[in-house]
């Protein structure tokens, strides 16, 4: 099945004499200030605070609203030997953020439970389960991680019981609960320097905080900055500001982690005595832990954070190799069925909201395919796992549609939904999904253009072939980590013509690249059944990362194709 062409955004060329000033005064190559400049950093000041972030730059946690009263609640309870619940969400962001704040607290002498909903049984966020666990292990405090912030009921549930809450999220806040304090960044301004940070990130502040106040080590919380680059590059925030710190650093101590459970789950994941950076984690070492709380418990992940012996940790993230590889054959299952569903029954002009129902799928997995569908349509997308009289359904959105807004208009035929702009979740009755389906189309039809579902590449550059050398692959570097608010460089190269094209794995393209000035090796994730094949027959633009592969120990550089289409 053939994607939509793309429409390429290259961005304007910067002023020569400003990149150029920028290449003198930082005694850099152009090509490297040029992307500077693009992306904002056009002063001298400014790009060697990105280039060379410090941790000395970190902010002061008492800038976060409540964080002093949430110090002097944890730190109460801590020094009365309170019991306390320290309660996660499923993800890696929620499984990190636990295992870090555990750890801090425990090293303070408090007698912890951690606790994370099991997804499927229990829902999202702090609620009954939650407060029900805290009951049985008789804490006094809870304090949530990556989650609370609109647990009003289970909040008040909780102080009825007695149990004190601290929330630490950074979820978009509404009318916020009845808790002893809530630390969440989105309460504070938006260009703060914690603006961006995950759940993890936030927990890193509040142990920055309570370092002091409980005795515990200066350095302590450095100790866990593995954990929260771990989840600040898995919850896909931005890594600029204070995440680029934390994740620059936390990338470096991944691989030698005083942490058993950490430095298990790399060697289970074939990255042993590798340089770690964000694609690994994005892409190898995070989804294991995401299994985890996808199609089984969240607890397994949590557990291999938590533990203490490496031959038990190294055991566990092989069961999570396991889970992870299963979960990707549900994975792959279920967006096979989907593609089907719509090339046998969609009509894609009409159709500007995809909605897909079917017994059978696993309502922990269908968002990921939610994801590969919005990718390859270029528009929003609905999985919708049916069990009896219920769907669980699971949505995701293009930039220019959101989601949350047009589920609002939906309402009438839903039991219940929540999530933001870009994804959401939803529960539905069996005999409402067709009625759903022409309500989400009607409100995709009402608020996009044919325009609109053209997919868009962004270029940073059109180059040619024989510029991808070495020395441009060993300055890329400095930009790294590469994520959301910081993507890696995508060059693009025109009228290229394809000298060999094959299919490898399940569904992957190998190709070599020839322009007239030179021909690269190029990988295609996922693009073999994307290609029409009388694309071979003329000449392709093609939009690409620059990326090193290594075959029987020799490296080379490749493209690692992001775009591909007709010459234009």
């Amino acid at each position: 099945m053939t994607l939509p062409v793309a429409r390429w955004v290259v961005p304007n060329d910067p002023d020569p004499a400003r990149v150029s000033d920028l290449a003198h005064a930082l005694k850099l190559p152009t090509t490297l200030t040029r992307l500077l400049v693009q992306r904002g950093y056009g002063s001298a000041e400014s790009a060697q605070t990105f280039l060379r972030p410090t941790l000395d730059a970190l902010s002061d946690p008492f800038d976060l609203t409540d964080m002093d009263r949430a110090v002097e609640v944890i730190g109460s309870a801590v020094r009365a030997g309170t019991t306390i619940l320290v309660h996660g969400d499923y993800d890696v962001d929620g499984q990190c953020a636990t295992a870090l704040l555990t750890r801090a607290l425990r090293e303070a002498g408090a007698h912890v439970v951690p606790f994370i909903p099991n997804r499927l049984r229990d829902g999202y966020d702090l609620g009954p389960a939650g407060v029900s666990a805290a009951r049985a292990a008789g804490a006094g405090l809870i304090v949530t991680c990556d989650c609370g912030t609109t647990a009003r009921d289970a909040v008040r549930q909780a102080d009825a019981a007695g149990i004190q809450v601290v929330v630490t999220d950074h979820h978009l806040p509404g009318e916020l609960p009845p808790a002893a304090a809530i630390v969440n960044p989105r309460r504070d301004a938006e260009d703060a320097p914690t603006a961006g940070l995950c759940g993890a990130g936030v927990a890193f502040k509040l142990v920055q905080a309570l370092a002091p106040a409980l005795g515990l080590a200066e350095f302590l919380p450095l100790h866990l900055i593995d954990l929260v680059a771990l989840a600040t590059v898995a919850d896909v925030v931005p890594l600029t500001g204070e995440n680029r710190i934390l994740v620059r650093f936390g990338l470096k101590q991944l691989a030698d982690s005083r942490w058993p459970g950490v430095r298990a789950l790399i060697a289970s994941s074939g990255l042993a005595d590798r340089a770690i950076r964000a694609g690994h984690v994005g892409f190898v070492i995070g989804p294991r832990l995401n299994a985890a709380g996808r199609i089984g418990d969240a607890m397994d992940g949590l557990a291999l954070l938590l533990s203490d012996d490496y031959d038990d940790a190294l055991e566990r993230a092989r069961r999570l190799e396991s889970q992870n590889a299963r979960r990707q054959e549900i994975d792959q299952r279920i967006l096979d069925e989907a593609l089907e569903m719509v090339e046998q029954s969609v009509d894609l002009s009409e159709q500007y909201g995809l909605v897909l129902a079917r017994e059978g799928w696993h309502a922990g997995v269908i968002g990921i395919a939610a994801s590969r569908l919005v990718e390859r349509f270029a528009r929003p997308a609905i999985l919708i796992a049916l069990e009896g009289d219920v769907g669980k359904g699971s949505g995701r959105s293009i930039a220019r549609f959101d989601l949350h807004a047009a589920l609002e208009t939906c309402a009438p035929h839903l039991a219940r939904f929540g999530g933001h702009r870009m994804a959401a979740g939803l529960t539905i009755a069996r005999d409402r999904v067709e009625a759903f389906s022409e309500a989400f189309n009607a409100a995709a039809h009402a608020a996009l253009s044919p325009e609109d579902l053209i997919p868009t590449q962004r270029v940073d550059a059109v180059v040619t072939l024989e510029a991808m050398d070495a020395d441009l692959w060993r300055l890329l570097h400095y930009l790294e980590p590469c994520g959301a608010g910081n993507p890696a460089p995508v060059f693009g190269v025109t009228g290229t013509v394809a000298r060999t094209h094959r299919t490898v794995g399940s569904n992957h393209l190998r190709l070599t690249l020839d322009d007239g000035t030179a021909q690269l090796g190029a990988i295609g994730f996922d693009w073999a059944d994307r290609v029409a094949p009388s694309w071979w027959d003329g000449k392709l633009d093609v939009a690409f990362r620059l990326d090193r592969d290594e075959w029987r120990g020799v490296p080379r550089l490749q493209a690692r194709i992001v775009q591909l289409r007709p010459a234009s």
